[in-house]
């Protein structure tokens, strides 16, 4: 076997149900934050995945009545005809492309709030609501409204085949309603619907029978299920019940589409969870059923896929993430450009822009979300439209992809970093506990700028004002990044933290350096994300007594949003960190830190030799502002400033920055609004 034919496997066709799929890429349902209001935008997006090579792409979870309404979050709909206009337009897109298109009908049960519907929550019993705790509780449901569930099936299957779509889901999992009635233990009815195994599958049976029916053989029914139950946890996997459903339901559906009961690991950060890590849960299903599995695990290896599928495990590479970090994917393993593949980085931060109600963003593609309103493509970029020359200063996320897409863009580009290293914070941060793989954000936009012969790169070259005059640069793009306060200064404190100008009082940028502070140390995080969790990591891993403070009443409160924020909290109180939430440090006398609760005002001291201050940044702008106020500028026809030289913010943000500079540059576009927008008109 060749090098090429090794991966021939992933390209082979499955046949699923009525359909076939030309080949194993599948990019399984997954939230988008588009939803049902911008219908273009999310058209686009899907677009761009069957154009890349995904045989099948799926809609979002995709309600079928007013009494499933996940409002703030974006979810789809086919409530009605007119939603089959709006999703037959993905289906258009996605059937351009030689892919099969899939929806996910979905109730969510006592998991939704209905906040817009202002339908009563319905449940397999009276529970209160697990969205966003809101203080309502479910409809137990009698018979009546079984009926009339199965009946929003049906005629979602129905406006689904109107739409066009080859696959239709039976949504069993994620703690949605059908999976309620699954559980052993949200279960308690006693009638036919509760109790036994039997009487709790069946009203998943009837509905997959309900659907087979409805859409006969004119489009495949697939089933979504997770391979383990709730009660799986720390490494022990409790699968049995699960076993014997699927083995009673083993060759109902035309296809399985398995994932496990705990999302933060189905859907984990790759700072805990690691590439292929539902294998152990999903092996046995195969073994039960002659149909077609489909499974995640954030794949980004070709030979990772290759394995999944040799081994039996699945038989087609389920993906969410890596789809979005790279639509073209498939392409580019079909066509032996590995080189080119950007790899998802396991950030989350698609999930945390859906969860904020917001159209999905990635830190690897910055084009992602923005295909229709920006009109932007992931591989395709316009030619320049000058033959300026320009300097890019600062070799970080944003830096390094404005000199890419600048470079791509034909541009003649010098980019200088003032260190020895290529790759500012991602370097710095992908040295830390749990975020190596961060690197690839370097490591892709490296390996692009290599064979660009309009694109130099000069390192260990810190650049004055008069350095840069000194050169014919038409353009100059300062991408100079941000160091963090060491003053205290940021979401809680407006003012300097008495004792903070302390020489025992460090920042992130010196632990990244590897400067060590003396132990008993603090570390007052008042950042949220992630950068106070892993500092503290590595300090205890070095064998320091740690402490965390933060005004939150948890560690890393945003990280909530990237699914990661429980695995933080739990890794720190498994090391022995203490944690001291809700509270603020308010001085440090180089012995002891006075710390206070936020509610309270109560005061106490805690001893450390070291404080780690992790609140807000300071933008390292000046070199902008010298050369906007200097007057031997004039030749240079613009200066930007880009990244967290301008606002210090992600690292998403600042690909972003660097992204947008380069497709604007030499722009004749005017208004200030810069994209396309959706609108309801009257």
């Amino acid at each position: 076997m060749t090098h090429d034919d090794f991966y021939d496997i992933l390209f082979e066709p499955v046949k699923i149900g009525p359909k076939t799929t030309k080949n194993r890429f599948f990019q399984v349902p997954h939230c988008s934050g588009m939803g049902y209001m911008l219908p273009k935008t999310l058209a686009a997006m899907r677009e761009v995945k069957a154009e890349g090579g995904w045989g099948v792409v799926c809609t979002e979870y995709c309600s079928i009545h007013p009494t499933s309404d996940d409002t703030p979050y974006p979810y789809a709909t086919l409530w009605d005809e007119e939603d089959i206009k709006n999703q037959a337009l993905m289906v258009e897109k996605v059937h351009r492309h030689g892919a099969l298109a899939g929806v996910q009908l979905w109730h969510g049960g006592k998991s939704v709030a209905n906040l817009l519907s202002r339908e009563v929550p319905l449940g397999v019993m009276s529970y209160p609501t697990s969205a966003f705790n809101h203080p309502v509780q479910s409809q137990p449901m009698d018979k009546k409204d079984i009926r009339e569930l199965r009946r929003w099936q049906v005629e979602g299957a129905r406006r689904a085949v109107r739409a066009g779509f080859d696959i239709i889901y039976v949504y069993a999992t994620h703690s949605y309603l059908l999976n309620q009635f699954l559980s052993r233990e949200r279960n308690q009815r006693s009638d036919e619907y509760g109790g036994s195994l039997e009487n709790r599958v069946r009203l998943i049976r009837e509905m997959i029978e309900d659907t087979k029916e409805e859409v006969g053989d004119g489009c495949a029914v697939a089933v979504r299920f997770s391979a383990d139950t709730q009660r799986s946890h720390n490494g022990v996997i409790d699968n049995q019940e699960q076993r014997e459903m699927m083995e009673m339901l083993a060759d109902l559906p035309d296809l399985w589409d398995i994932n496990i009961s705990d999302y933060s690991r189905e859907m984990g950060s790759s700072r805990f969870i690691k590439e292929a890590a539902l294998e152990d849960y999903v092996s046995y299903v195969k073994k039960i059923t002659n149909k077609p599995v489909v499974s995640v695990g954030r794949f980004t290896s070709p030979d990772t896929m290759v394995r999944q599928i040799r081994k039996g495990f699945i038989d087609l590479i389920g993906a969410a993430r890596p789809s979005i970090a790279d639509p073209f994917l498939p392409q580019k393993i079909q066509e032996g450009r590995f080189e080119d593949i950007r790899e998802c980085i396991g950030c989350n931060t698609c999930f945390a822009t859906d969860n904020r109600g917001a159209p999905i963003r990635c830190t690897q593609n910055p084009t992602m979300g923005e295909e229709w309103r920006r009109g932007w493509h992931p591989e395709i970029i316009p030619p320049k439209k000058s033959d300026d020359k320009i300097l890019v200063v600062g070799a970080g996320p944003a830096g390094l992809e404005a000199a890419r897409a600048l470079g791509r863009r034909g541009y003649p580009v010098t980019l200088a970093e003032g260190t020895d290293e290529l790759g500012g914070r991602v370097l710095a941060e992908s040295r830390l506990p749990g975020l190596s793989e961060w690197i690839r954000v370097r490591d892709y936009r490296i390996q692009q700028i290599k064979g660009m012969r309009n694109l130099e790169v000069f390192r260990a070259s810190q650049l004055t004002v008069e350095n840069i005059l000194e050169f014919d640069f038409d353009r100059v793009v300062l991408a100079t990044g941000s160091n963090w306060r060491r003053d205290g200064i940021g979401r809680w404190h407006a003012t300097p933290v008495p004792g903070f100008d302390d020489q025992s009082v460090f920042t992130p940028d010196d632990i990244m350096k590897g400067i060590d502070p003396k132990g008993p140390v603090i570390v007052f995080d008042d950042d949220h994300y992630y950068m106070g969790a892993v500092i503290a990591e590595k300090l205890r891993d070095e064998g320091l007594e740690v402490s965390l403070v933060t005004p939150e009443g948890v560690v890393g409160f945003w990280s909530l949003h990237t699914v990661e924020q429980e695995r933080a909290q739990k890794r720190l109180l498994d090391l022995g960190v203490k944690i001291f939430t809700s509270n603020v440090i308010n001085g440090f006398d180089g012995e002891s830190a006075e710390i206070s609760c936020v509610y309270t005002e109560t005061s106490f001291r805690q001893p450390a030799s070291s404080i780690v201050t992790i609140t807000a940044r300071i933008p390292n702008d000046e070199l902008y502002r010298q050369l906007q106020e200097n007057s031997n500028a004039g030749n240079i026809k613009s200066v930007f400033h880009i990244g967290d030289c301008m606002a210090p913010g992600t690292i998403a943000a600042a690909v972003y920055a660097g992204h947008r500079l380069a497709r604007e540059m030499d722009s004749s576009k005017t208004g200030d609004v810069p994209f396309r927008r959706e609108r309801v008109t009257v």
